[in-house]
């Protein structure tokens, strides 16, 4: 009885979480999808299901995709296999050689009973889905679905002797697909401009770069499934769900390594806190003030991935200091010092053979600005003097006061745009 209760509880207590950090896009996305799925299961429940076997097949493959979803860089919750499947389902035309007719709220009611179903057993042991992703991954399911199950009937017309060509049929899923992917990286980017206060074309940019990709990859995936099940029934199914999983396991394998890499920065991070060189907890505020004004300046996420390394092992030069500097402020000491220290540092990094770039901005963060350093780099000196400041104190006149010594500066000394960007982002309270 005991156990039971408490992964429950647990459940409870994150779903909970979850909803409290909702903004009102995501919220609004959540309700529209809520919306679209008790339509779809409302619809089929009381018209029965068109050829059930195939429902409930890809219903079952779209689950397998929702319980092996994974995370990818940049927190993107996703699910490939699952959107794979729907997709599929939503562009089935026959079914060897018999006529599919499902409807699109039919598909509609398979994906959301899939992803529940697959969704159930993360629920269970505390770990619940991303709401807003998905109801997006519901969604973009959805949209295809409404405007192809129309068009179906005479497409597979066309496909029958004698024209027997599927060229109106592949330009019309082609052309779906495309629409489908570019209002799926509007809708994700609106979501991430609002989550990180990034610009929209920003956000627009990253989208494009990190899950365009991956969302080709999934609709040709889609397309190739609904073209298989013409000749090879359901046995498609397994066919094409076999090199989609081991897909997959390599995109998760992928995403373990980026998060043990960026573990092991931030452990390393923490040596010059543990060695008494700067002050606990100096090196992770630095790292986040820093993203945050590299994303108030319209950095690329690739960039902010780099300059969260560099941030957060700017000090490791200080390990080579006899004595350490009071309160590691490298802010207070004289500029050669400074610079000396970072070029240790730099040599740190270096030694790892895979950092080279991160090296070379925690080399030149302390360079004037007359010296043209890279931008990543001028960000860390402008966020290392504000900490170094401020502290891990959150009294808002203090960091007036903290803003405007650095504002006021000698010339040459600061990037008058990180030190903007600064301002806005603590004006925001985004510290």
């Amino acid at each position: 009885m005991i156990t039971t209760a408490r992964p429950r509880r647990r459940a409870e207590r994150s779903v909970g979480t979850v909803l409290r950090r909702l903004d009102s896009g995501q919220l609004l996305l959540i309700c529209a999808a809520g919306l679209v799925a008790v339509a779809g299961v409302g619809y089929t429940a009381a018209a029965g299901l068109d050829r059930p076997e195939i429902a409930v097949a890809f219903g079952a493959l779209i689950a397998v995709g929702e319980l092996a979803r994974l995370t990818m860089p940049g927190n993107r919750e996703v699910a490939p296999i699952g959107a794979a499947a729907a997709l599929g389902y939503t562009l089935l035309l026959d079914l060897s050689q018999h006529p599919l007719r499902h409807p699109a709220l039919q598909v509609v009611a398979v994906i959301a009973v899939g992803m529940i179903a697959g969704a159930l057993p993360h629920l269970a042991v505390g770990r619940p889905p991303r709401l807003d992703a998905m109801a997006r991954r519901l969604l973009i399911g959805a949209l295809p679905a409404f405007v192809f199950r129309p068009l179906a009937d005479p497409l597979y017309e066309l496909t029958k002797p004698p024209t027997s060509t599927w060229w109106p049929a592949l330009a019309a899923m082609a052309t779906l697909i495309a629409i489908t992917l570019l209002i799926d990286v509007l809708i994700a980017a609106l979501l991430r401009a609002e989550q990180v206060r990034t610009a929209f074309r920003v956000a627009v940019r990253d989208e494009i770069n990190m899950a365009f990709p991956l969302g080709a990859a999934v609709g040709s995936s889609g397309v190739l499934l609904a073209l298989a099940t013409h000749s090879m029934d359901l046995v498609a199914l397994l066919v094409f769900a076999a090199p989609l999983l081991v897909t997959q396991v390599a995109f998760r394998k992928y995403a373990g390594i980026r998060a043990t890499y960026l573990q092991t920065v931030r452990a390393l991070s923490r040596v010059t806190e543990v060695g008494g060189y700067v002050e606990p907890g100096h090196s992770r505020r630095v790292s986040r003030l820093a993203v945050a004004i590299g994303r108030e300046l319209g950095m690329a996420e690739p960039e902010l991935l780099e300059l969260e390394y560099a941030a957060l092992m700017h000090d490791i030069g200080q390990l080579s200091l006899r004595d350490p500097i009071p309160g590691g402020a490298t802010v207070l000491t004289e500029p050669e010092q400074a610079r000396r220290i970072a070029e240790l540092g730099a040599e740190v990094i270096r030694q790892t053979g895979v950092l080279d770039r991160v090296a070379e901005v925690v080399r030149r963060q302390c360079d004037p600005i007359t010296e043209d350093p890279p931008l990543s780099s001028r960000i860390i000196k402008v966020a290392n003097a504000y900490d170094d400041l401020v502290g891990p104190s959150t009294d808002r006149d203090r960091a007036g006061a903290a803003l405007e010594r650095v504002r006021q500066s000698p010339g040459g000394s600061y990037d008058p745009h990180a030190i903007e960007a600064l301002g806005r982002v603590i004006d925001r309270g985004r510290v």
